[in-house]
């Protein structure tokens, strides 16, 4: 970064953090009546340094080095050019321990500024890495360091938080073990499920630029439904069309997409994980995906769930689990002799990600052989109890704040209360919190559409006694009610983890004030 630049983007956050988090607080529909605006807890604040310093750190430095850039690759025979963490399609898996402390440095290799968001975690407010709020962009050629504890274990993610970056390839495991893990098994493996377009049929600014034209557009087709009609051949690349999910409560997803990506291989290179007959793999599964969610299993054999988006639940058995854009399901499979397929299709659209389980004996099932169905008990995080080590004490809420969520396929104009967030105006709209208090989160889905809605920095509770999540699936016309304890200072986003819905503004922000 140059010094002019890096001068104005300082500008740039500083005035958001003081005189413009003032001026935009007014306009607040939540913000309580006042003749003063509220003061805010920004990154840079003490209050978010001493909650740091109070997290124990009882293990070592984890250190990683990235380096975001563009590189060349293939998927299924066919060479493109992409962006990535350190050259490849899988991006270096980071383990650690509860109590380490992890430091990475990010060297930005691209044409444009990015950053990294740490999905799922409670960490401090200036690590987050949220352009202009959290942090400035890292511009081309800079560098920036990510420094801070980690506090609980579990299965988590990184990814890009700029613009459409996390489309392409800039994501990767973050794995945090416990040292004290009641779990049993030989082995854990990470599974990372991607929807996959960048290259081959456009790039995801390319599917971004033709769905917000909406579906009102010249060209459309009006004659197929009323209020789904469909786009003449010519008219849209891109936009999907006939993509209905029972389990989401109707469309599946906007795009389709060439490729469903199991750690990056299409099912005819799938991942072959050697085991022994008997012994307890743990999948620590990871939806990375831009717009599908994906229906996980074992054809012929029920896998255990254990966890939701890194927190234990008590455990369920099931046929297939459903994940959402951004959720993380932790399971138990014993392993049968010969070849055992994991299969993730991707909900009410057409393909399959695979991989296989082998014990060395058996001959590897061909992908077209394999069950295009996956039936029976399914569930989703959203299902699944709290175990009661985790499972929040019961208190009143001290607040409760209703995001409508709203918008249309029509004109595309995702938002939540009606307000599409911005950037850089992120206090319009804010919803305020206090440090200590118990607040209650309605999403109402007043949209045909689902919507995995993430919250960051904290972990929230579904229902009484449900599951700990931090992203939760929200069915067209549902409403879904959470809980969290307002722990951790500082400004948090809180948006729907379909990156088309996100990057067209379906964001808010919960707002710790003084």
């Amino acid at each position: 970064m140059n010094p002019t630049s890096s001068q104005l983007a300082r500008r740039r956050f500083l005035a958001l953090s003081t005189a413009g988090a003032a001026a935009a607080a007014l306009a607040s529909c939540t913000s309580p009546a006042s003749d003063s605006p509220p003061i805010r807890v920004m990154p840079d604040d003490p209050m978010v340094a001493q909650y740091e310093a109070q997290r124990p750190m009882a293990g070592k430095t984890v250190s990683q080095a990235l380096k975001a850039g563009a590189f060349e690759t293939s998927v299924a025979g066919k060479t493109f050019t992409t962006w990535g963490y350190n050259g490849n399609l899988t991006a270096p898996e980071i383990r650690a321990r509860t109590g380490d402390r992890l430091s990475v440095s990010l060297t930005n290799d691209l044409n444009e500024q990015t950053t990294i968001h740490w999905h799922g975690l409670a960490l401090r407010n200036d690590q987050d890495g949220v352009q202009h709020l959290t942090q400035e962009p890292i511009a081309a050629g800079a560098g920036f360091s990510y420094d801070f504890k980690l506090t609980h274990p579990g299965t988590y993610w990184y990814h890009s938080h700029m613009d459409m970056q996390r489309e392409r390839a800039l994501y990767g495991a973050l794995i945090i073990e416990d040292p004290d893990e009641p779990l049993k098994y030989a082995k854990d493996w990470v599974i990372i499920l991607d929807d996959w377009m960048d290259g081959v049929t456009g790039t995801p600014d390319d599917v971004l630029a033709e769905l917000s034209q909406g579906m009102y557009t010249t060209g459309i087709d009006r004659s197929a439904s009323p209020t789904r009609p469909r786009p003449a051949p010519s008219a849209m690349k891109h936009m999907l069309m006939g993509s209905p999910s029972d389990f989401l409560g109707g469309d599946a997803g906007d795009v389709g997409y060439p490729y469903h990506l199991f750690n990056s291989r299409v099912p005819d290179q799938a991942q072959v994980l050697p085991a022994a007959a008997g012994q307890v793999i743990r999948l620590r599964i990871i939806n990375a995906a831009g717009d599908t969610a994906y229906r996980v299993g074992v054809p012929g054999q029920k896998i255990t769930l254990t966890h939701t988006d890194g927190f234990p639940v008590i455990h369920q058995d099931a046929d297939a689990v459903v994940l959402g854009m951004g959720e993380r399901i932790d399971a138990l499979l014993t392993v049968k002799e010969g070849f055992t397929p994991v299969i993730a299709l991707p909900e009410g659209k057409t393909g399959q990600a695979l991989g296989f389980i082998s014990t060395g004996t058996g001959k590897q099932p061909l992908p077209a052989v394999l069950p295009n169905k996956l039936e029976g008990t399914v569930l989703d995080g959203s299902a699944l109890t709290a175990d009661p080590a985790v499972a929040l004490k019961e208190r009143s809420p001290d607040r409760s704040h209703d995001l409508r969520l709203t918008g249309s396929m029509g004109k595309y104009d995702w938002g939540i209360n009606g307000h599409r967030y911005e950037m850089v105006n992120p206090f319009d709209h804010a919803f305020d919190i206090k440090e200590g208090e118990r607040v209650e989160v309605k999403f109402i889905n007043e949209t045909d559409m689902w919507h995995p809605m993430h919250l960051h920095g904290h972990t929230f509770q579904v229902g009484a006694g449900g599951a700990r999540k931090d992203t939760v699936i929200v069915g067209p016309k549902q409403t879904v009610t959470v809980i969290f304890d307002a722990d951790n200072p500082g400004q948090w986003l809180v948006h729907c983890h379909n990156a088309y819905h996100a990057e067209q503004g379906m964001m808010a922000l919960f707002s710790y004030i003084k």
